[in-house]
């Protein structure tokens, strides 16, 4: 047996040995860290404009770009600049409300479509001829610029990572303070889905040398579509 296997028997060992934890102290734990950003939150209070603020320029500073926008300008604004980007097939849930706004506002060169066929029967056609892909986040994170995004079989998790330009719409009702906050706000320890994406900007790499690249490992470029709803709900999420 080589000394790295027995190393790492040894560890295994330690860990199954060890006694869990007893419920009160996990429930301790989570008490305290509820606490921690509790007292920060207080402490620096962030209003829900202030959160769509914020938001814009986290995402900004990830290369990212911005747009915010009110909920009925949406789709003509998004359909004049997938055009003017040369985007000729978008793929996204054409069913869903946001879907058929979209759709309907979408120039004849620009073809619409739906994630109707199991991944392995046009996986070719999906990373050479897609040129982006459209979803709408469940939720936002102000403090990181994060889209909150829970795939299902209408959008899986393919079509914000396979085309070269991920386009996201978020809700600015649905924006959290920081990432403590939505976890307890949607309930996560209740039951997560079998995918739940965080997006902070478009994919990056950077080599030994320290040159950063864009596009190498995901979309090349990221818009976001900041839908300002508070109107209707001034005070947005905790």
């Amino acid at each position: 047996m080589s000394a790295a296997l027995s190393a790492r028997e040894r560890m295994l060992g330690r860990l199954r040995a060890a006694k869990p934890s007893a419920p009160e102290a996990v429930d301790a734990i989570d008490a305290a860290i509820d606490r921690h950003y509790q007292a920060r939150r207080a402490a620096a209070p962030l209003p829900a404009r202030d959160r769509m603020a914020a938001m814009q320029a986290a995402l900004r500073a990830a290369h990212a770009e911005v747009d915010c926008v009110s909920g009925d300008a949406w789709p003509a604004l998004l359909a004049q600049r997938l055009g003017a980007h040369g985007v000729r097939r978008l793929l996204f849930d054409t069913a869903s409300a946001e879907g058929q706004a979209l759709r309907a506002t979408l120039p004849a060169g620009v073809e619409a479509l739906a994630f109707g066929r199991p991944l392995a029967q046009w996986k070719g056609e999906l990373f050479d001829t897609i040129d982006a892909g459209f979803t709408v986040a469940r939720s936002g994170i102000a403090a990181t610029g994060t889209l909150v995004i829970a795939p299902d079989a209408a959008a899986p998790r393919t079509v914000s990572l396979a085309p070269p330009l991920h386009v996201c719409l978020v809700y600015a009702s649905t924006l959290h303070v920081d990432l403590h906050a939505a976890a307890r706000a949607e309930r996560w320890a209740d039951g997560m889905p079998s995918n739940l994406v965080l997006v902070s900007g478009p994919s990056k790499t950077s080599d030994i040398q320290q040159t950063l690249a864009y596009g190498a490992h995901g979309p090349r470029w990221l818009w976001v579509l900041l839908v300002d709803d508070l109107t209707a709900q001034e005070g947005g999420r905790p």
